[in-house]
């Protein structure tokens, strides 16, 4: 993801993988909104339907088996919103009028996506991009100094070899090497248990219960494809991570957990896994960077660590380029930890939130009723799937628009695009959406680092203008706010943020106008244009905001360096 990010932005890319080819290992199921968003803003969300469409065969798969196997519980299960450490989400109690779930658009509607599909799809828009991918290649070590990085390598044959670059990017994993080469401190809480994960044939599976399930020895779910299981015990973590995971191995594991006399006759994949939760202080290191598992660890409930890791991407890759390309404001790379760290910080503790319910013993099983009955209403169940699916996730950016931090809502806009589309090239997008000269003109001076794009949209009339980052992120935004003499001037919402109360956003709109706004003007020129509204003094934010995260308005830059990511 990262290395499609960066040629996107015109930055030659290599990346090292260790494997041959696609690990075939079962991973992560699934991805959450702002992962789908990130793959919708790049035009690949057909694709990710086409994925979700085949997942959801193999569950229609799992539940004719369970029929014909005799299963009790064969009746359609209530729609599945996620679960909170195996407490499943009823996707009928989810208030589903929230605005965060409706901001996304169809990327909404995509989410059962395999991480080796995944994997796949990548792959091959990698190769459209013209990135450089050398398999079979692992990096053995590397030398850094102020103008880049040597990096040392050793192919499958056992042949050394090196190559020089101009950063360094650790996308290698939990057990990173470029992490702890580079001496990244990592700081958190030990392994306290050891589970399973795996796709296997197995005699006997009618005794086990669908879904998850705890029992006084531990915990393990079954399906939602045929011969996927999953167990955790609570006994300490693995002797040996690195073993093979055998047949006996994740048989005598169901077997103590389900107490149901089962035979694994064949594994297809199969993982070990354990709750260690780790975090890297800062995720950079002068020309080296960690992305993905490389800068955070923890259990794969809730399937956080696939999203964490495209997460890290979206922001990291537009950010890099431009560093790569001269075009960076000073600290701009900085703003990658400040603004992701918290992000995974949060995941960790919500990972650790479900280790501890999930625990055999009598104050867990209590917790966990309790907080099974919280679930069961809509306030409880739109609570964890907003938390699940990512849709609360907001950077701490300057400004107090309610959209200012969050990923930019999809406009539906009167050509009948929506605002994905006009992302597909990975640059900033101003959208006009007051038809201002004023505002156009502030962008003039960054050429192709920001498409301004002008039009309407019917459905949020209160909204003048977006600034998005090529991460999606909504960089400014402001509102139009009607005058005394019915005019619709713009300014930032922030402006009125010292009379706001109790009587909401709206009216206080309506009690400033265009009068005693701080720093409120009329832009020249903005009259001139047919139909167009006012602009006040969201224009100086729109300016800050533009520097902030693009540098000057000057068409400059010139790269003569690209960046490695190891993985």
């Amino acid at each position: 993801m990262l290395a499609c990010e960066l040629a996107l932005n015109g930055v030659p890319v290599t990346v090292l993988e260790r494997l041959t080819e696609i690990d075939r290992t079962i991973k992560a199921g699934a991805i959450n909104t702002p992962s789908a968003e990130a793959f919708y803003r790049r035009g690949m969300l057909p694709d990710l339907a086409e994925v979700q469409r085949s997942a959801l065969g193999h569950f229609a798969s799992f539940v004719r088996q369970r029929q014909a196997a005799g299963a009790t519980t064969t009746g359609r299960p209530p729609r599945f919103a996620g679960h909170f450490a195996g407490i499943m989400l009823r996707g009928d109690l989810l208030d589903e009028d929230d605005p965060d779930f409706t901001a996304a658009g169809p990327a909404c509607d995509v989410g059962l996506v395999p991480q080796e599909a995944l994997e796949r799809l990548l792959g091959e828009r990698a190769a459209e991009l013209g990135v450089e991918v050398r398999r079979g290649v692992e990096l053995t070590g590397f030398d850094a100094d102020e103008d880049g990085v040597s990096v040392h390598t050793r192919e499958a044959s056992g042949a050394a070899g090196a190559l020089r670059t101009g950063w360094l990017v650790g996308c290698d994993g939990g057990r990173s090497t470029v992490r702890k080469l580079a001496g990244f401190d990592f700081p958190g809480t030990d392994p306290g248990i050891t589970g399973h994960q795996a796709l296997v044939e197995m005699e006997g599976s009618q005794a086990l219960g669908a879904g998850w399930n705890w029992t006084k020895t531990g915990t393990y779910a079954h399906g939602p494809m045929p011969g996927r299981i999953l167990t955790v015990e609570f006994d300490g973590p693995p002797a040996d991570r690195e073993a093979p995971v055998t047949a006996e191995e994740l048989q005598a594991a169901l077997r103590a957990v389900s107490g149901a006399d089962v035979t694994i006759t064949k594994v297809h994949t199969a993982t070990r896994f354990t709750d260690n939760a780790r975090q890297v202080s800062d995720y950079r290191k002068g020309r080296v960077l960690l992305a993905g598992d490389a800068a955070h660890v923890h259990s794969p409930f809730g399937g956080q660590g696939l999203n964490l890791g495209i997460g890290d991407a979206m922001n990291l890759g537009w950010k890099l380029a431009a560093t790569v390309r001269g075009r960076a404001p000073e600290g701009l790379l900085d703003t990658y930890t400040a603004e992701r760290h918290p992000i995974g910080a949060w995941v960790l503790e919500w990972t650790r939130a479900q280790v501890a319910l999930m625990r055999p013993e009598s104050h867990a099983r209590a917790l966990r009723e309790v907080v099974a009955e919280m679930s069961r209403t809509v306030a409880g169940t739109t609570f964890f799937a907003k938390k699940i699916s990512g849709v609360w996730q907001r950077y701490d950016l300057p400004g107090d628009h309610p959209l200012t931090g969050r990923s930019a809502p999809d406009l539906e806009l009167a050509d009948g695009t929506r605002l994905a589309a006009h992302m597909h090239d990975g640059r900033a997008l101003l959208l006009d959406l007051a038809d201002d000269a004023g505002l156009r003109r502030r962008a003039a001076g960054y050429g192709d680092r920001v498409r301004v794009v002008t039009a309407t949209c019917p459905a949020r009339p209160e909204l003048a203008g977006l600034l998005v980052r090529p991460d999606g992120i909504t960089a400014w935004a402001a509102d139009a706010v009607p005058g005394a003499d019915g005019t619709a001037p713009v300014r930032d919402i922030r402006d009125a943020h010292d009379v706001r109360d109790a009587r909401g956003a709206a009216d206080v709109r309506e009690a400033l106008g265009t009068r005693g706004v701080p720093g409120a003007r009329e832009v020249p020129g903005t009259r001139e244009v047919p139909g167009a509204r006012e602009t006040s003094g969201g224009l100086d934010a729109l300016d800050d905001a533009l520097r902030r995260w693009f540098g000057e308005p000057v068409d400059a830059g010139v790269f003569e360096t690209g960046v490695f990511t190891g993985e």
